[in-house]
């Protein structure tokens, strides 16, 4: 195997705060609306929904630098700083000119970034004096790590899994279990919500944004309750920087910056996490950095979605949010990146999107194991089928710098590993996978039921 460079930090380079970019963007997100007053949300009116500083955080537009508390830090130390890594392997393999890195998640104790929201989240509910957390998850990763944190804060956690990826990825429901939360198959006949969608359709595989009606719901109804969400909303993002933070501080270790900066994209919080940080620099300083989504050809909301207000779930609960958006009532088709198969970007990203300060672009489920099969084979490590979006896209740029002969600096994240995924590469590997893409028609067709909020 062909020898690997690693760059880490001492305990006392570790982030002591995180990085809120909506502070230092010329044209703000616009704010999230109250559905049923279309007027624009104040931080009170999430209280009964989330914990009270998580939404003074997703609402703050002012302040570009965010504290982490000290306990949320110290347990941050338990697996931070994660490796960043020269790709030596991937190079050889491609035989391009350009130096890849990659910013290893996958070491967190649950085998993901997200730890790194999950912490913040349970800490913010356990200082509250909330004892019981829900949530929604898709392919098992941020399930996971917000059941752990609740865990380490003493909290209760529920947890509806998008019922699709609860059957193709039954450790990821074990493991859930394992750390004390109850998890529950959605569309589940637990919830109002749950109950319309199978009546409607009893063979619903489920959703993202199915699980979140589902979890919110939970938390209304449920006596000192809230709610947290793994992606999407921009306190997430904010607590996911550390990634960036971290990463700024080691390429210069490694003696060189970025010219392009990689993510795979659901939601947008291994995306932000890794590319806001750089993006400051192209903001405030004129750097030149290219910034890269890269999602599912099956899910396709910031390649060939409409920025427009929406729900950010199937029911109607969450409020109004003005996102690059498919339409809440997507159905999304059952590929193994469950963590990608939703309908919606979060508001940063897409007010990022739509000014031009970054791209995307979409890769079929066959391409990204492609990528994944190579990265396993020439670096070691197994990667998330989410995480193949964003060494699928690398490589697409690394090819072209094989063309041009151009030495660029490419970043990505490995946004975590395919350990608990492997029923999806035997499928690959015994041609059993396939390629799904949604059509115009019914891309037309769910936005066309939109309310147009934006004219």
């Amino acid at each position: 195997m062909t020898k690997q460079k690693r760059f880490f930090l001492e305990e006392d380079e570790l982030p002591r705060q995180w990085y809120n970019i909506q502070a230092d963007m010329i044209n703000k997100p616009m704010p999230p609306l109250n559905p049923a007053t279309k007027e624009p949300l104040q931080p009170k009116d999430l209280y009964p929904i989330f914990a009270e500083e998580l939404c003074n955080q997703e609402l703050d537009q002012e302040n570009a630098w965010i504290d982490i508390p000290d306990e949320v830090r110290e347990m941050y130390k338990y697996y931070r700083s994660t490796p960043l890594v020269r790709a030596y392997g991937l190079e050889k393999a491609l035989g391009t000119p350009a130096h890849i890195y990659f910013k290893n998640e996958s070491v967190s104790p649950v085998g993901s970034h997200k730890l790194n929201s999950a912490l913040a989240q349970a800490y913010y509910c356990k200082k509250q004096g909330i004892t019981n957390v829900t949530t929604e998850t898709g392919a098992g990763q941020w399930g996971a790590a917000l059941s752990y944190a609740a865990k380490v804060f003493g909290l209760e956690a529920a947890v509806y899994q998008v019922k699709i990826s609860y059957n193709q990825k039954p450790y990821r429901r074990m493991i859930m279990q394992t750390y004390g939360a109850q998890v529950t198959a959605s569309p589940s006949m637990s919830t109002r919500a749950g109950k319309d969608i199978l009546t409607k359709d009893p063979n619903n595989q489920g959703s993202l944004g199915t699980a979140i009606s589902e979890a919110v719901e939970l938390a209304i109804n449920t006596p000192n309750c809230r709610y947290t969400l793994g992606s999407v909303l921009s306190h997430v993002t904010l607590h996911q920087t550390v990634i960036g933070l971290e990463a700024e501080k080691q390429m210069e270790k490694a003696g060189e910056y970025p010219d392009i900066v990689i993510g795979c994209f659901g939601g947008g919080s291994n995306f932000g996490g890794i590319s806001f940080p750089f993006m400051r620099h192209n903001i405030k300083d004129g750097k030149k950095t290219r910034f890269i989504a890269a999602e599912p050809a099956s899910c396709p909301k910031l390649t060939r979605g409409v920025f427009q207000y929406d729900f950010g779930d199937v029911a109607g609960y969450t409020p109004l949010l003005p996102m690059f958006t498919l339409g809440h009532n997507f159905m999304p088709a059952n590929i193994h990146a469950g963590g990608l198969r939703y309908h919606g970007a979060g508001v940063i990203v897409s007010q990022l999107l739509k000014d031009g300060l970054m791209e995307a672009v979409d890769i079929k489920q066959l391409e990204s194991f492609d990528a994944g099969m190579l990265f396993a084979q020439a670096e070691g490590i197994i990667p998330a089928p989410e995480s193949c979006h964003a060494i699928a896209a690398t490589i697409r740029e690394a090819n072209e710098c094989k063309k041009t002969g151009e030495e660029k600096v490419i970043l990505f994240n490995l946004s975590g590993h395919g350990l608990i995924d492997m029923t999806a590469y035997d499928q690959y590997m015994s041609g059993s996978l396939q390629n799904y893409e949604v059509t115009d028609e019914d891309v037309q067709k769910n936005i066309a039921e939109l309310e147009k909020v934006i004219k």
